[in-house]
């Protein structure tokens, strides 16, 4: 199918879906361009006038419907032998895939599905159509999560009397009411028992009756009671657990009349006022006592069958029953026997045999006349056997043999097979004439998921759903890494992207999981302007803070310089996003003193040129550089300083890199301004050289050079006082 084209407007792309009767295929309409959704009934059916009805039933069933919740029918259509639907295409999911990856649900969430379920239903009802199989895969949930009820193959009108069809039971036998199970009269309140179902599925992710055969389920439904649902989940409410056990009651009578009845319930079981109402209590139901009409006498309830031929006997005893019941007589078992009567005459038995034995006759002639044309007609060929075969060597062999595959082609996931391969076929061992379709089973592999995204997912949280499906944890591996975008702990990378299959039972997992932020190290602040450390913390993603971050005070160091950093010192480590304070300078304190100190200067010799450099101590930091300068002349260099009243300032004089002098400058002189500077003056000329002093002969007395009395004048010592201590140095 995939690949052509229905009626020259609908393109089949893809098959999404398919059940027991019909495959569903995602198309497009070429015609409207839009995509749509096409049942197409099986090939095998066909020829079958009941399972065409069934197929045309649903179209007419749905288009009679026009609700935001009902799957809505855009044209019915047969080309050649393929009779298929065209519906609305719901891209999304249905409810059982939902329930299957995430039961159980929250309450709030089952609650708005199923209220959505129940409108749908309430309108059907409203137009006297009965769905009669409401169960998860028929529930559709859109990418925008509106809810859509679509397959209405079985559903009938209100006044049709049964649900069985030749040799079966219609419906999903998981999902079937107890009236529904015993083939009487489906109504209205039979639907709101399978949506109870659902919802219990939804809020447990399980089932309330589980058996080994379709009749064991339905006698459960008919005898048992079901685990209650907050057993199975304490989260649930009691006011939607009164719910459940209200519209899966097995006598209809307890159930809720209608479906809009049961909406105004769910409507409002999630109010506060409501979450902890009592649990509801019912008599016992005289439903659950009661033997199913169906089985045969002798047969003890409750028993499983233990093979699909024991299973059919039973199917096919409960419809002779249900037939029976439809026709208003009794059970056969439960009829009374009659009074007998006297014995009349039996004129009737001769012709009656004569008549039945000429219809035999006949019958037989009839039977072997036609297989014989038959035989005729066609030759018949062996069957080849192309289990474990590739699906191109089995469709080689089989043509070559006059044979075609059915189409479609089933397949099947099977985890010990490789996918291509087939699995099964419907006749093997045998002749069979030419031109026969062949039924094959192909392996699709392995039960393949398809990989979620984990991408800023707890890994403990991604971890825990690949265990789920099956994933051992030693295949399971994780590297931490940094991560300036993701928190510890958030899963950046993984090996298998999003969308892509996976086979559980071998695929193996590598996740690069965040560690936070990588650290560094804090730099120095302290010294900077104010700016200068603002764009640098910028630069790094480091923050102010808390509050402004930044607290002003006085300072000996000029306005505006950073004076501490906290809590982060110099190399310590941080991350971006960390917050640093700062303590700035607001400039001098009020008792600061500015005082510019002036020293006059003379170069070391007269009339030479000498380099000047100066240093200074003073409340702003000690062994400042005032600078150098050359000089040929007596020059007053001003040294700016700013003094503190507890301590003094202390300015040295260096000539051609000879120490000259230190002056020291009190806060009291300055501010007095008594700090006065001696200036410093050249070197005095070089004094005469000393008479050489010669020895006296002996006996005689040395000569006397000046006079005791006579002091050296200040000129001769190179300068007065401290100066001229300074000179001789």
């Amino acid at each position: 199918m995939i690949g052509s084209k229905l009626s020259g407007r609908y393109e089949i792309q893809e098959q999404i879906g398919g059940g027991g009767m019909a495959l569903v295929y995602k198309a497009h309409d070429v015609l409207l361009n839009r995509n749509v959704a096409v049942k197409v009934l099986r090939q095998q059916f066909v020829h079958d006038e009941e399972f065409i009805r069934r197929f045309r039933r649903e179209a007419q069933s749905a288009a009679s419907l026009s609700h935001p919740n009902v799957v809505s029918i855009y044209d019915v259509g047969q080309e050649d032998e393929t009779h298929y639907i065209v519906m609305e295409y719901v891209e999304g999911s249905n409810l059982n895939e939902v329930i299957l990856e995430r039961a159980p649900l929250q309450a709030q969430e089952a609650v708005h599905i199923a209220l959505q379920i129940c409108d749908a239903l309430e309108h059907a009802h409203h137009h006297q159509i009965i769905h009669r199989d409401i169960k998860p895969h028929n529930i559709l949930i859109g990418k925008n999560n509106r809810v859509k009820v679509t397959d209405f193959g079985i559903a009938r009108a209100v006044t049709s009397s049964t649900i069985t069809q030749t040799g079966s039971v219609v419906g999903s036998v998981h999902y079937f009411s107890p009236e529904h199970a015993k083939g009487v009269n489906t109504g209205e309140k039979s639907d709101l028992y399978s949506l109870g179902i659902v919802l219990y599925q939804m809020l447990t992710g399980r089932l309330p009756f589980l058996g080994e055969s379709p009749i064991s389920v339905a006698l459960k439904h008919l005898q048992e009671e079901f685990e209650p649902p907050r057993r199975v989940n304490p989260h649930i409410p009691q006011s939607l657990e009164n719910i459940i056990l209200r519209s899966m009651r097995k006598d209809p009578a307890e159930r809720y009349a209608s479906a809009e009845e049961m909406i105004e319930d769910l409507d409002s079981c999630l109010l506060p006022e409501r979450l902890h109402e009592p649990k509801l209590e019912f008599e016992d139901d005289l439903e659950a006592t009661r033997a199913m009409p169906a089985i045969r006498p002798g047969k003890e309830p409750g028993v499983p069958t233990s093979t699909m031929k024991t299973q059919m006997m039973d199917t096919q005893a409960m419809n002779t029953q249900t037939m029976h019941t439809r026709h208003g007589e009794r059970p056969l078992e439960a009829r009374e026997p009659s009074t007998p009567a006297t014995p009349a005459k039996k004129r009737w038995v001769k012709p009656v045999v004569t008549i039945g034995v000429t219809l035999l006759v006949l019958g037989l002639a009839l039977a072997a006349f036609f297989y014989f044309v038959d035989k005729l007609d066609t030759d018949e060929v062996e069957v080849p056997y192309v289990v474990n075969k590739t699906l191109a060597e089995a469709q080689a062999e089989l043509e070559a043999a006059g044979l075609r595959i059915a189409d479609p082609i089933d397949y099947e996931e099977d985890p010990e097979v490789e996918p291509g391969i087939v699995l099964r076929q419907n006749k093997s061992n045998m002749r069979a004439k030419v031109g026969t379709y062949i039924q094959l089973v192909v392996s699709t592999g392995p039960d393949m998921e398809k990989m979620e995204d984990f991408y800023d997912k707890p890994y403990e949280d991604a971890r825990a759903a690949l265990i789920a499906l099956g994933v051992d944890g030693s295949r399971i591996v994780a590297e931490e890494v940094f991560s300036e975008e993701l928190e510890a702990g958030k899963v950046v990378s993984q090996s298998i992207p999003k969308g892509e299959e996976f086979n559980p039972a071998e695929a193996s997992f590598s996740f690069e999981v965040s560690k936070g932020l990588q650290p560094f190290d804090m730099p120095p602040l302290v010294g900077k302007t104010e700016s200068e450390a603002r764009n640098e913390l910028t630069q790094l993603g480091l923050l102010l803070g808390p509050g402004t971050g930044i607290d002003y005070k006085p300072s000996y160091l000029p306005k505006g310089q950073v004076l501490e950093q906290f809590p982060y010192n110099p190399g310590d480590k941080v991350t971006r996003g960390a917050e640093v304070s700062l303590t700035v300078s607001s400039g001098l304190p009020d008792d600061a003193l500015e005082y510019t100190f002036n020293i006059p200067i003379s170069p070391a010799e007269v009339n030479g040129t000498s380099e000047i450099r100066i240093e200074f101590s003073d409340a702003k930091g000690d062994n400042q550089d005032y600078g150098k300068r050359r000089i040929n002349s007596m020059q007053n260099f001003p040294v700016k300083l700013v003094l503190d009243p507890r301590t003094e300032a202390l300015v040295s004089v260096y000539r051609d890199e000879i120490f000259i002098r230190t002056y020291h400058i009190s806060y009291d002189a300055a501010r007095s301004g008594t700090a006065v500077a001696e200036p410093i003056e050249s070197n005095p000329p070089p004094q005469e050289e000393p008479p050489i002093e010669t020895v006296p002969p002996e006996g005689e007395t040395p000569p006397v050079i000046g006079t005791p009395e006579d002091p050296p004048t200040t000129e001769e010592n190179g300068g007065s006082g401290e100066e001229g201590e300074q000179n001789e140095q």
